[in-house]
Protein backbone atom coordinates (compact mmCIF):
# COMPACT_ATOMS: atom_id res chain seq x y z
CA UNK A 1 0.00 0.00 0.00
CA UNK A 2 1.43 3.32 -1.19
CA UNK A 3 0.61 5.22 2.12
CA UNK A 4 3.07 3.32 3.91
CA UNK A 5 6.08 4.65 2.80
CA UNK A 6 5.87 7.61 5.33
CA UNK A 7 7.30 11.30 3.92
CA UNK A 8 9.68 12.69 6.38
CA UNK A 9 8.34 16.49 5.42
CA UNK A 10 5.82 18.30 6.99
CA UNK A 11 3.98 20.64 4.34
CA UNK A 12 1.64 18.19 3.44
CA UNK A 13 -0.41 17.73 6.43
CA UNK A 14 -4.18 18.88 6.79
CA UNK A 15 -7.35 18.85 9.67
CA UNK A 16 -9.28 16.45 11.04
CA UNK A 17 -12.38 14.32 13.22
CA UNK A 18 -11.31 10.92 11.95
CA UNK A 19 -7.77 9.35 13.54
CA UNK A 20 -1.12 11.29 9.75
CA UNK A 21 3.18 12.22 9.26
CA UNK A 22 5.17 14.77 10.14
CA UNK A 23 8.82 15.95 10.67
CA UNK A 24 10.43 17.22 13.83
CA UNK A 25 11.05 20.79 12.68
CA UNK A 26 10.41 23.66 14.60
CA UNK A 27 10.60 26.96 14.33
CA UNK A 28 12.07 29.02 17.47
CA UNK A 29 7.98 30.22 18.27
CA UNK A 30 8.36 29.08 21.80
CA UNK A 31 5.56 30.62 24.10
CA UNK A 32 6.64 32.31 27.50
CA UNK A 33 8.12 30.08 29.67
CA UNK A 34 6.07 31.51 32.71
CA UNK A 35 3.07 30.53 30.35
CA UNK A 36 4.08 26.92 28.79
CA UNK A 37 5.10 23.71 29.91
CA UNK A 38 6.58 20.69 27.78
CA UNK A 39 6.44 17.09 28.40
CA UNK A 40 9.54 15.40 26.50
CA UNK A 41 9.62 18.70 23.88
CA UNK A 42 12.49 18.45 21.47
CA UNK A 43 14.59 21.30 21.42
CA UNK A 44 14.13 23.98 18.97
CA UNK A 45 16.22 23.73 15.75
CA UNK A 46 16.66 25.67 13.06
CA UNK A 47 13.87 24.58 10.25
CA UNK A 48 16.99 24.05 7.43
CA UNK A 49 17.76 21.45 9.44
CA UNK A 50 16.86 17.46 9.20
CA UNK A 51 17.38 14.96 12.19
CA UNK A 52 19.41 11.88 11.19
CA UNK A 53 16.74 9.52 13.00
CA UNK A 54 12.84 10.04 12.65
CA UNK A 55 11.45 12.11 15.82
CA UNK A 56 9.70 10.56 18.78
CA UNK A 57 7.15 13.65 18.62
CA UNK A 58 6.55 16.18 21.63
CA UNK A 59 3.85 17.57 23.50
CA UNK A 60 3.27 20.90 25.08
CA UNK A 61 1.03 21.18 27.79
CA UNK A 62 -0.13 25.00 28.40
CA UNK A 63 -2.74 25.84 31.69
CA UNK A 64 -5.55 27.59 30.54
CA UNK A 65 -6.96 30.74 32.82
CA UNK A 66 -9.59 32.49 33.47
CA UNK A 67 -11.43 35.47 31.47
CA UNK A 68 -10.64 38.81 33.00
CA UNK A 69 -14.26 38.90 34.11
CA UNK A 70 -14.24 35.83 35.59
CA UNK A 71 -11.06 34.70 37.93
CA UNK A 72 -13.13 32.90 40.58
CA UNK A 73 -11.25 29.11 40.38
CA UNK A 74 -13.26 26.37 38.35
CA UNK A 75 -14.26 29.97 36.88
CA UNK A 76 -16.98 29.67 34.10
CA UNK A 77 -15.22 30.57 30.89
CA UNK A 78 -11.44 29.87 30.79
CA UNK A 79 -8.84 30.03 27.97
CA UNK A 80 -5.54 30.91 26.09
CA UNK A 81 -4.85 34.06 24.20
CA UNK A 82 -3.57 33.33 20.38
CA UNK A 83 -0.41 32.79 20.98
CA UNK A 84 2.93 31.45 19.25
CA UNK A 85 4.04 27.70 19.77
CA UNK A 86 6.18 25.12 18.51
CA UNK A 87 4.48 22.98 15.65
CA UNK A 88 2.12 20.38 16.59
CA UNK A 89 -0.62 18.69 14.24
CA UNK A 90 -3.39 17.91 17.18
CA UNK A 91 -4.83 19.81 19.69
CA UNK A 92 -7.03 18.58 23.35
CA UNK A 93 -7.89 19.67 26.17
CA UNK A 94 -7.36 18.19 29.45
CA UNK A 95 -8.47 18.18 33.45
CA UNK A 96 -7.31 16.75 36.62
CA UNK A 97 -10.23 14.48 37.65
CA UNK A 98 -11.42 11.88 34.83
CA UNK A 99 -14.74 11.46 36.76
CA UNK A 100 -15.29 14.96 36.40
CA UNK A 101 -17.51 16.02 33.40
CA UNK A 102 -16.79 18.83 31.21
CA UNK A 103 -20.23 20.15 30.59
CA UNK A 104 -19.83 23.16 28.29
CA UNK A 105 -17.79 24.18 25.05
CA UNK A 106 -14.79 23.66 23.95
CA UNK A 107 -13.13 25.10 20.62
CA UNK A 108 -10.13 25.85 18.99
CA UNK A 109 -8.41 27.64 15.98
CA UNK A 110 -4.58 27.04 14.95
CA UNK A 111 -2.79 28.76 12.52
CA UNK A 112 -1.44 26.54 9.53
CA UNK A 113 2.54 26.80 9.31
CA UNK A 114 1.94 26.26 5.06
CA UNK A 115 0.44 29.21 4.57
CA UNK A 116 0.44 31.59 8.06
CA UNK A 117 -3.43 31.84 7.76
CA UNK A 118 -5.80 31.25 10.78
CA UNK A 119 -8.82 28.81 10.84
CA UNK A 120 -11.87 29.35 12.22
CA UNK A 121 -13.35 28.32 15.47
CA UNK A 122 -13.50 24.54 15.49
CA UNK A 123 -14.84 22.67 18.52
CA UNK A 124 -13.44 19.60 20.29
CA UNK A 125 -15.45 16.86 21.38
CA UNK A 126 -15.79 16.61 25.41
CA UNK A 127 -15.51 12.30 25.84
CA UNK A 128 -16.52 12.83 29.46
CA UNK A 129 -15.10 9.17 30.01
CA UNK A 130 -16.85 7.61 27.46
CA UNK A 131 -13.71 6.08 26.19
CA UNK A 132 -11.98 4.94 29.15
CA UNK A 133 -10.77 1.73 31.52
CA UNK A 134 -13.01 0.14 33.27
CA UNK A 135 -13.98 1.66 36.65
CA UNK A 136 -11.45 -0.47 39.42
CA UNK A 137 -9.17 -1.80 36.95
CA UNK A 138 -5.23 -1.03 37.13
CA UNK A 139 -4.90 0.85 34.19
CA UNK A 140 -8.08 3.66 36.07
CA UNK A 141 -6.47 3.05 39.76
CA UNK A 142 -3.25 4.04 38.29
CA UNK A 143 -3.28 7.85 39.58
CA UNK A 144 -2.08 9.19 36.53
CA UNK A 145 -5.06 9.34 34.50
CA UNK A 146 -6.78 12.61 33.59
CA UNK A 147 -10.29 13.81 31.81
CA UNK A 148 -9.89 15.43 28.50
CA UNK A 149 -11.43 16.21 25.45
CA UNK A 150 -11.32 13.98 21.98
CA UNK A 151 -7.92 15.23 20.05
CA UNK A 152 -8.49 17.25 16.79
CA UNK A 153 -6.30 17.06 13.99
CA UNK A 154 -5.74 20.34 12.53
CA UNK A 155 -2.13 19.61 10.27
CA UNK A 156 0.90 21.36 10.51
CA UNK A 157 0.37 24.55 12.75
CA UNK A 158 2.15 26.86 14.64
CA UNK A 159 -0.40 29.08 16.47
CA UNK A 160 -2.98 28.55 18.77
CA UNK A 161 -6.26 29.89 20.42
CA UNK A 162 -8.48 28.18 22.48
CA UNK A 163 -11.53 28.89 24.83
CA UNK A 164 -13.55 27.00 27.34
CA UNK A 165 -17.39 28.15 28.12
CA UNK A 166 -19.31 26.43 30.91
CA UNK A 167 -22.87 25.49 30.08
CA UNK A 168 -25.00 28.77 30.71
CA UNK A 169 -21.92 31.17 30.86
CA UNK A 170 -22.63 34.76 31.05
CA UNK A 171 -24.51 35.82 28.15
CA UNK A 172 -27.20 32.79 29.51
CA UNK A 173 -30.72 34.23 29.47
CA UNK A 174 -31.75 35.92 32.97
CA UNK A 175 -34.07 32.83 33.52
CA UNK A 176 -31.19 30.40 33.26
CA UNK A 177 -29.45 28.10 35.97
CA UNK A 178 -26.41 29.83 37.50
CA UNK A 179 -23.27 27.92 35.48
CA UNK A 180 -21.53 24.60 36.53
CA UNK A 181 -17.83 24.96 37.02
CA UNK A 182 -15.37 23.95 34.49
CA UNK A 183 -13.17 20.94 35.98
CA UNK A 184 -10.13 22.11 37.91
CA UNK A 185 -6.85 21.51 35.71
CA UNK A 186 -7.77 22.75 32.70
CA UNK A 187 -4.77 22.53 30.11
CA UNK A 188 -4.32 22.84 26.62
CA UNK A 189 -2.48 19.53 24.78
CA UNK A 190 -0.34 20.30 21.72
CA UNK A 191 0.95 17.09 20.04
CA UNK A 192 3.09 16.42 17.67
CA UNK A 193 3.67 13.50 16.08
CA UNK A 194 6.79 12.99 14.93
CA UNK A 195 7.75 10.93 12.03
CA UNK A 196 7.07 7.57 11.78
CA UNK A 197 10.44 4.94 11.84
CA UNK A 198 12.66 3.96 8.60
CA UNK A 199 10.75 0.70 6.68
CA UNK A 200 12.07 -1.83 7.76
CA UNK A 201 13.06 -3.81 5.17
CA UNK A 202 15.07 -7.01 4.75
CA UNK A 203 17.19 -6.29 7.71
CA UNK A 204 14.02 -6.63 9.84
CA UNK A 205 12.93 -9.44 8.11
CA UNK A 206 16.21 -10.73 9.00
CA UNK A 207 16.28 -10.21 12.44
CA UNK A 208 12.89 -11.72 12.89
CA UNK A 209 11.46 -8.30 13.59
CA UNK A 210 7.96 -7.34 13.04
CA UNK A 211 7.10 -6.25 9.88
CA UNK A 212 5.20 -3.01 9.07
CA UNK A 213 2.10 -4.82 7.61
CA UNK A 214 0.67 -7.92 8.02
CA UNK A 215 -0.64 -9.44 4.28
CA UNK A 216 -4.05 -10.56 4.47
CA UNK A 217 -4.09 -14.19 5.14
CA UNK A 218 -6.99 -16.95 3.48
CA UNK A 219 -9.13 -18.42 5.71
CA UNK A 220 -8.09 -21.73 7.15
CA UNK A 221 -10.61 -24.67 5.58
CA UNK A 222 -11.92 -26.48 9.02
CA UNK A 223 -10.11 -29.38 9.95
CA UNK A 224 -11.28 -32.58 8.55
CA UNK A 225 -9.20 -35.15 11.21
CA UNK A 226 -12.52 -35.79 13.07
CA UNK A 227 -16.32 -35.14 11.71
CA UNK A 228 -17.72 -33.64 15.04
CA UNK A 229 -14.72 -31.52 15.09
CA UNK A 230 -15.28 -30.45 11.82
CA UNK A 231 -18.85 -30.02 12.49
CA UNK A 232 -18.02 -27.19 15.28
CA UNK A 233 -15.31 -25.63 13.83
CA UNK A 234 -16.21 -21.69 13.67
CA UNK A 235 -16.60 -19.47 10.56
CA UNK A 236 -13.85 -17.14 10.64
CA UNK A 237 -12.79 -14.93 7.50
CA UNK A 238 -9.91 -14.43 5.98
CA UNK A 239 -7.28 -12.12 7.74
CA UNK A 240 -7.01 -8.62 6.04
CA UNK A 241 -3.76 -7.03 5.14
CA UNK A 242 -3.20 -4.97 9.01
CA UNK A 243 -0.91 -2.14 9.41
CA UNK A 244 1.36 -3.33 12.37
CA UNK A 245 2.88 -0.12 14.88
CA UNK A 246 6.13 -0.37 13.35
CA UNK A 247 4.61 0.22 10.35
CA UNK A 248 2.75 3.54 11.86
CA UNK A 249 5.63 4.45 13.78
CA UNK A 250 4.98 3.93 17.04
CA UNK A 251 7.07 4.64 19.30
CA UNK A 252 7.01 2.04 22.34
CA UNK A 253 8.79 3.67 25.09
CA UNK A 254 5.84 5.79 25.49
CA UNK A 255 3.67 2.80 26.66
CA UNK A 256 4.01 0.98 29.49
CA UNK A 257 5.46 -2.39 29.09
CA UNK A 258 4.28 -5.71 29.38
CA UNK A 259 0.46 -6.57 27.91
CA UNK A 260 -2.70 -7.18 29.32
CA UNK A 261 -5.58 -9.51 28.04
CA UNK A 262 -8.82 -10.50 28.61
CA UNK A 263 -10.20 -13.94 27.76
CA UNK A 264 -11.70 -13.63 24.27
CA UNK A 265 -13.55 -10.99 21.86
CA UNK A 266 -16.98 -11.65 21.85
CA UNK A 267 -18.25 -7.87 20.82
CA UNK A 268 -16.14 -5.56 18.68
CA UNK A 269 -17.68 -2.12 19.44
CA UNK A 270 -16.89 0.62 16.95
CA UNK A 271 -16.01 4.18 17.21
CA UNK A 272 -14.86 7.11 15.17
CA UNK A 273 -12.21 8.90 16.61
CA UNK A 274 -13.79 12.74 16.22
CA UNK A 275 -10.78 13.61 15.25
CA UNK A 276 -12.35 15.25 12.14
CA UNK A 277 -12.40 14.63 8.29
CA UNK A 278 -9.50 16.65 6.65
CA UNK A 279 -7.07 14.12 6.78
CA UNK A 280 -5.38 12.30 3.60
CA UNK A 281 -4.89 8.51 4.12
CA UNK A 282 -1.61 9.14 3.02
CA UNK A 283 -1.67 11.08 6.86
CA UNK A 284 -3.35 8.51 8.38
CA UNK A 285 -0.10 6.96 10.30
CA UNK A 286 0.84 10.53 11.66
CA UNK A 287 -2.74 10.98 12.81
CA UNK A 288 -2.67 7.41 14.96
CA UNK A 289 1.00 8.75 16.33
CA UNK A 290 -0.88 11.61 17.32
CA UNK A 291 -4.01 10.18 19.05
CA UNK A 292 -1.24 7.35 20.77
CA UNK A 293 0.66 9.89 22.22
CA UNK A 294 -2.50 12.07 23.48
CA UNK A 295 -3.48 8.95 24.94
CA UNK A 296 -0.55 8.36 26.81
CA UNK A 297 1.34 10.99 27.52
CA UNK A 298 -2.34 13.86 28.08
CA UNK A 299 -4.60 11.51 29.29
CA UNK A 300 -2.85 8.94 31.32
CA UNK A 301 -3.39 5.72 29.53
CA UNK A 302 -1.00 2.60 29.64
CA UNK A 303 -1.22 2.84 25.76
CA UNK A 304 -3.30 3.66 22.87
CA UNK A 305 -7.01 3.05 23.57
CA UNK A 306 -8.80 1.49 20.54
CA UNK A 307 -7.28 -2.11 19.66
CA UNK A 308 -7.52 -1.20 15.81
CA UNK A 309 -8.22 1.75 13.97
CA UNK A 310 -9.36 2.53 9.90
CA UNK A 311 -8.73 5.32 7.72
CA UNK A 312 -11.30 6.20 5.54
CA UNK A 313 -9.50 4.46 2.49
CA UNK A 314 -10.13 1.08 4.27
CA UNK A 315 -6.68 0.70 5.21
CA UNK A 316 -6.23 -0.95 8.96
CA UNK A 317 -3.76 -0.67 11.89
CA UNK A 318 -3.06 -2.07 14.64
CA UNK A 319 -3.84 -0.15 17.78
CA UNK A 320 -2.97 -1.36 21.43
CA UNK A 321 0.05 -3.62 21.87
CA UNK A 322 -0.06 -6.92 22.12
CA UNK A 323 -0.50 -8.77 19.00
CA UNK A 324 -3.75 -8.40 16.22
CA UNK A 325 -4.80 -11.98 16.64
CA UNK A 326 -4.91 -12.05 20.41
CA UNK A 327 -8.35 -10.73 22.93
CA UNK A 328 -5.94 -7.26 24.03
CA UNK A 329 -7.68 -5.59 26.65
CA UNK A 330 -8.34 -2.16 25.61
CA UNK A 331 -9.39 1.33 26.96
CA UNK A 332 -12.07 2.32 24.33
CA UNK A 333 -15.84 1.70 25.59
CA UNK A 334 -15.83 2.48 29.45
CA UNK A 335 -17.94 -0.45 31.37
CA UNK A 336 -17.42 -2.85 28.36
CA UNK A 337 -13.56 -3.32 27.69
CA UNK A 338 -13.55 -7.07 28.73
CA UNK A 339 -14.11 -9.41 26.09
CA UNK A 340 -14.42 -7.30 23.55
CA UNK A 341 -12.41 -4.95 21.11
CA UNK A 342 -12.92 -1.54 19.85
CA UNK A 343 -11.98 -0.03 16.31
CA UNK A 344 -11.98 3.60 15.74
CA UNK A 345 -12.65 4.50 11.79
CA UNK A 346 -10.59 8.07 11.66
CA UNK A 347 -13.14 10.81 11.40
CA UNK A 348 -15.90 12.15 12.76
CA UNK A 349 -19.30 11.23 11.53
CA UNK A 350 -22.20 12.89 13.42
CA UNK A 351 -23.01 14.33 9.89
CA UNK A 352 -20.82 12.71 7.59
CA UNK A 353 -21.16 9.33 6.48
CA UNK A 354 -18.46 6.90 6.30
CA UNK A 355 -16.63 5.75 2.87
CA UNK A 356 -17.65 2.61 1.80
CA UNK A 357 -13.81 1.38 1.74
CA UNK A 358 -14.32 2.08 5.86
CA UNK A 359 -17.48 0.04 6.21
CA UNK A 360 -15.60 -2.95 3.94
CA UNK A 361 -12.48 -3.01 6.59
CA UNK A 362 -14.85 -3.05 9.28
CA UNK A 363 -16.45 -5.98 7.86
CA UNK A 364 -13.14 -7.86 7.41
CA UNK A 365 -11.92 -7.33 10.12
CA UNK A 366 -14.46 -8.41 12.33
CA UNK A 367 -15.43 -11.08 9.97
CA UNK A 368 -11.82 -12.50 10.80
CA UNK A 369 -11.41 -11.80 14.55
CA UNK A 370 -14.82 -12.67 15.88
CA UNK A 371 -14.37 -15.38 14.30
CA UNK A 372 -11.25 -16.53 15.49
CA UNK A 373 -13.37 -17.10 18.72
CA UNK A 374 -16.63 -18.98 17.17
CA UNK A 375 -18.60 -15.10 17.02
CA UNK A 376 -21.41 -14.67 14.47
CA UNK A 377 -21.06 -11.04 12.82
CA UNK A 378 -25.31 -11.04 12.78
CA UNK A 379 -25.55 -12.26 15.95
CA UNK A 380 -26.14 -11.43 19.66
CA UNK A 381 -24.01 -11.67 22.49
CA UNK A 382 -23.43 -11.17 26.16
CA UNK A 383 -21.06 -9.19 27.88
CA UNK A 384 -20.99 -7.93 32.06
CA UNK A 385 -21.00 -4.76 32.76
CA UNK A 386 -18.59 -2.95 34.54
CA UNK A 387 -19.84 -0.07 35.42
CA UNK A 388 -20.70 3.09 33.05
CA UNK A 389 -23.86 5.25 32.70
CA UNK A 390 -26.30 2.69 31.00
CA UNK A 391 -25.81 0.09 32.93
CA UNK A 392 -24.85 -1.08 36.58
CA UNK A 393 -21.59 -3.06 37.45
CA UNK A 394 -22.26 -6.45 37.12
CA UNK A 395 -25.41 -6.88 35.06
CA UNK A 396 -25.42 -8.94 31.82
CA UNK A 397 -26.03 -6.91 28.62
CA UNK A 398 -27.31 -8.13 25.37
CA UNK A 399 -25.47 -7.01 22.55
CA UNK A 400 -25.26 -7.21 18.90
CA UNK A 401 -21.33 -8.61 18.45
CA UNK A 402 -20.72 -5.88 16.44
CA UNK A 403 -22.20 -2.88 18.49
CA UNK A 404 -21.93 0.99 18.28
CA UNK A 405 -20.10 2.58 21.13
CA UNK A 406 -23.50 3.96 22.29
CA UNK A 407 -25.02 0.62 22.62
CA UNK A 408 -22.96 0.19 25.79
CA UNK A 409 -22.49 4.27 26.87
CA UNK A 410 -24.68 6.82 26.55
CA UNK A 411 -22.53 8.95 23.93
CA UNK A 412 -22.83 10.37 20.02
CA UNK A 413 -20.10 8.02 19.18
CA UNK A 414 -19.79 6.31 16.66
CA UNK A 415 -21.78 9.40 15.32
CA UNK A 416 -25.24 8.67 13.74
CA UNK A 417 -23.65 8.56 10.25
CA UNK A 418 -21.60 5.66 11.04
CA UNK A 419 -24.25 3.96 13.21
CA UNK A 420 -26.73 3.80 10.92
CA UNK A 421 -24.33 2.02 8.45
CA UNK A 422 -23.43 -1.04 11.15
CA UNK A 423 -25.88 -3.55 9.92
CA UNK A 424 -24.34 -2.83 6.57
CA UNK A 425 -21.07 -4.10 7.95
CA UNK A 426 -22.87 -6.94 10.36
CA UNK A 427 -24.25 -8.39 6.89
CA UNK A 428 -21.01 -7.91 4.61
CA UNK A 429 -19.23 -9.53 7.90
CA UNK A 430 -21.26 -12.49 7.71
CA UNK A 431 -20.58 -13.11 3.82
CA UNK A 432 -17.15 -12.60 4.26
CA UNK A 433 -17.46 -15.64 6.66
CA UNK A 434 -19.28 -18.14 4.55
CA UNK A 435 -22.91 -17.04 6.51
Amino acid sequence: MAMFSIKGMRGFLASSTGVTCAAALALPLAPPAAAATASSAPPVTSPTARPEAYAPGATQSLPLAPVARDRAPGAAEQGLRRRDVRHFSLVGVVWDSPATELHGRVEVRTRATATGTWSGWRELETHNADHAADPGSPESASGRVRGGTAPLWVGESDGVEVRVRAENAPGRARSAPPAAPLPTGLRLELVDPGEGAPPPGDRAARSGAEPSVLPARPALPARSAHPARQRAAPHAGPRPSITTRRGWGADEKLREKGFVYTKKVKTAFVHHSATGNNYRCSQAPSVIRGIYRYHVKSTGWRDLGYNFLVDKCGHIYEGRAGGVSKPVLGAHTLGFNANSMGIAVLGTYSSQKPSAAALKAIARLTAWKVGLYGGNPRGKTYLKSGGGNLYPKGRKVRLNVISGHRDGFATNCPGQQLYAKLGTARAKAAAYQGR
